[in-house]
């Protein structure tokens, strides 16, 4: 039986890739035959496993492509299928007739909410949690919630990977030695009070007592500790010790430099857990350092276009994800560029379908105040949405112009755009700009 579920699997995945589909779906039907097909496939030990709110993706592409330019042969699913049976097909797919996975390493995305169900199957040697925030509260809840459903999967043996910055998900490594911090020492955009719309670590999330902060780098991130309960930002193993975003420089432990292609402090913390996952394994940081640098990754997220001789970029953000909305926000402001900016939302809840759009008004719109940013462009079925919000934010409403119809959103951006060109909007939105180009 498992020979026949493995030659189902790897067919149905060759006839996906034929049709541009497949990435989740061999999973999900070998898992139907057989729930238990993953315990009877002989994984290598090293297995390292990638969860967390944001950032998940880029980090897992980075770690494999630094692991495969060490030598080693590396498993992974790129295609970012996260959920149990994208995992499974990863497996499967690089599973021999043998039921033997013969690779050095195996790199695995896991969707947060699915890590359970995923490590069920099999003992991961790393655990890599890039951080907790406010996440499709539809889907998944408050940050706390999630918190609570990836601890069911920590066992006492996994080596944890975490960002000490982040008070929620560096209080798995709370009292435990089996860890690993990376984290981002006091910068020249750390700021000393949390200016963002909502702080979900006023309170310490391990006791509840009130939580002190030294400096903020964004949102909940920073150094903070709790008098109460002592859950504090520890020193971290490996650290951004400078940062430079007008250049993109990076230096991690005052010694090793990384050049950003993508300038932004989410960037850094994603190049952090690579370097890290890499060191674990043996290679050389001067070859880490250059794999990493100038890195572009090749899921589309970040897209380069030009239209009537206006550069433009696409920033895709994470659905309901309001830090990742600020990330690209931030980044684009930090530019210094005079800049049109386009935010499209014609998408809600791409799976449940409610509609529901209180999580605009945890985005930082406040921050397009900035002087660099000549006009603004609102566009999608929830227009009249943001635009609500964009009224209560201080900016200058003469500058924001409202279109529903993604068509009169494109003829506005053709002919009265001023200076550089960002799109700011989600995975199910992006290509509802760029076919339209």
């Amino acid at each position: 039986m498992k020979l026949i579920i493995i030659l189902l699997s790897k067919f149905i995945y060759w006839i996906g890739k034929l049709i541009g589909k497949g990435s989740s779906m061999p999973g999900k039907i070998a898992l139907k035959l057989d729930k238990n097909i993953l315990k009877k496939i002989k994984l290598p030990d090293n297995i390292v496993v990638v969860t967390g709110s944001n950032g998940k993706t880029s980090t897992v592409e980075m770690i494999y492509n630094t692991l495969v330019n060490a030598g080693f042969s590396v498993g992974c699913n790129l295609e970012g299928s996260n959920q149990t049976e994208g995992v499974a097909t990863m497996i499967l797919r690089n599973s021999n007739l043998k039921g033997e996975v013969r690779k050095d390493i195996l790199v695995i995305e896991s969707d947060e909410r699915y890590l359970r169900h995923t490590l069920k199957n099999f003992k991961a040697k790393y655990l890599v949690v890039t951080n907790l925030y406010r996440d499709q509260m539809t889907r998944n809840g408050h940050p706390d919630v999630i918190y609570d459903i990836i601890k069911e999967a920590i066992d006492s043996e996994v080596h944890l990977i975490l960002n000490t910055d982040d008070p929620l998900s560096s209080l798995y490594g709370y009292k435990r030695e089996n860890v690993t911090y990376i984290g981002m020492n006091k910068n020249e955009l750390s700021k000393k009070e949390n200016l963002s719309a909502y702080n979900d670590a006023k309170y310490c999330p391990n006791c509840k007592g009130l939580m002190e902060y030294e400096y903020y780098h964004f949102n909940h991130v920073g150094s903070y500790k709790c008098p109460n309960c002592g859950h504090c930002r520890k020193k971290p193993d490996y650290a951004v010790t400078s940062l430079n975003i007008k250049t993109g420089e990076i230096e991690i432990n005052d010694k090793y430099k990384i050049k950003m292609t993508l300038r932004s402090v989410y960037n850094a913390y994603n190049l952090l857990d690579a370097f890290a996952v890499a060191r674990l394994f043996g290679v050389d940081e001067e070859k880490i350092v250059s794999t990493l640098t100038d890195y572009v990754a090749n899921n589309d997220r970040i897209q380069t276009f030009e239209i009537n001789g206006h550069n433009g970029m696409l920033l895709t953000s994470k659905h309901e994800n309001s830090i990742s909305y600020n990330q690209s926000i931030t980044y684009l402001v930090n530019q210094q560029k005079p800049c049109t900016v386009v935010l499209i939302i014609d998408a809600v809840s791409r799976k449940y379908f409610t509609s529901e759009t209180s999580w605009i008004w945890d985005i930082d719109f406040e921050l397009l105040k900035d002087d660099c940013v000549k006009k603004i462009i609102l566009a999608g079925k929830y227009v009249n949405d943001l635009a609500v919000r964009f009224e209560y934010s201080g900016i200058d409403m003469n500058k924001v112009c409202v279109k529903m119809d993604l068509d009169e959103m494109m003829t506005e951006t053709k002919e009265n755009s001023i200076g550089d060109i960002y799109v700011v909007t989600c995975f199910s939105d992006r290509m509802k700009f760029m076919d339209r180009r």
